[in-house]
């Protein structure tokens, strides 16, 4: 099978079956690490939302919200700015959407873009979403394969890599498009790179540790780096804005994270050095700072969101 369908299997069998976050898990996402990552996103929101001329029937929309950790974080600082949208989460994993409506009661869920409300502007964050879409790798040109040999599974040849995605296109350009009939503005976050450039990036993550990508198929998850040129390509192509991608680290500290951290630990003096640690995971470069990247996507008469 095709490395495409090969990551498509092992992804929908590892989600439907598991929690996948935190420390018990194989991999912990910055809502998990720090409130404060949610809430700068949700101060972002829905600052460009009051810029916009605080239209009604606005709508708050997730792909892929893990536990609804980050939902609940931003929905709690949009409140405070007179924003309480309509909250709508893409997640086709059961035993997340258990955790999701647990953080979020009253959210709807949805299986994939297409059906989302289309009656008002739409305020959506994407936090690792992209990276788990499948790819297509080629070798000279060819596409590259998973096969099974005597030994075990295996690629059918080997070379210089060049990736593509086109289910990940196929998403970007569809919601491009409904931020330009709808308006709203949607912030994408994940690790990858800024300019397209060919190379391996497909990777498995299995208890916080990399593992092989052929191994246990359905038991790791399954990544590869999001190209962001290719990303702000595709969703100017269809019509829409685009500001970044910048460096997570330079975003989160242009939105104040210093300053909230401050208050938190003015709060509660005995989480400082939690608060802090967090803090900077978040945005050091040889942690999150750097290899997470922030791409905003907004309507034409939408401001550009803050810190981008």
């Amino acid at each position: 099978m095709s490395v495409e369908a090969y990551m498509e299997a092992c992804n929908a069998y590892y989600y439907a079956t598991r929690d996948p976050l935190g420390t018990a898990g194989d991999f912990t996402t910055a809502p998990e690490i720090s409130q404060m990552f949610g809430e700068l996103v949700g101060a972002a929101l829905a600052d460009a939302w009051r810029r916009a001329g605080a239209p009604g029937s606005a709508h708050y929309v997730e792909l892929g919200p893990g536990r609804g950790t980050l939902a609940a974080d931003a929905l709690r600082v949009m409140r405070p700015a007179g924003l309480t949208p309509s909250v709508h989460l893409v997640e086709t994993s059961p035993i997340l959407r258990a955790a999701q409506e647990a953080a979020v009661p009253g959210a709807r869920h949805y299986d994939d873009l297409s059906t989302l409300p289309d009656d008002g502007p739409l305020l959506l964050v994407a936090n690792e979403f992209l990276d788990a879409l499948p790819i297509r790798q080629h070798v000279a040109g060819a596409e590259r394969h998973v096969t099974l040999t005597p030994a075990g599974l295996a690629f059918d040849r080997d070379g210089p890599i060049l990736e593509t995605s086109p289910v990940r296109d196929e998403a970007v350009k569809e919601l491009a498009e409904r931020l330009v009939r709808q308006g709203g503005t949607a912030l994408l976050v994940d690790y990858g790179h800024e300019r397209s450039a060919p190379g391996d990036t497909l990777q498995a993550v299995k208890g916080h540790r990399f593992a092989a990508v052929l191994d246990r198929p359905g038991e790791h998850d399954l990544t590869s780096h999001v190209d962001f040129q290719r990303v702000a390509e595709v969703a100017a192509d269809a019509g829409a804005s685009v500001a970044g991608p910048v460096e997570q680290g330079s975003w989160l500290e242009r939105l104040g994270i210093q300053m909230r951290a401050r208050a938190l630990a003015n709060a509660a003096p005995h989480r400082a050095a939690d608060i802090e640690e967090a803090r900077a995971r978040l945005c050091r470069p040889d942690a999150m700072g750097s290899l997470f990247k922030v791409l905003a996507i907004h309507a034409p008469g939408w401001p550009r969101p803050a810190g981008l």
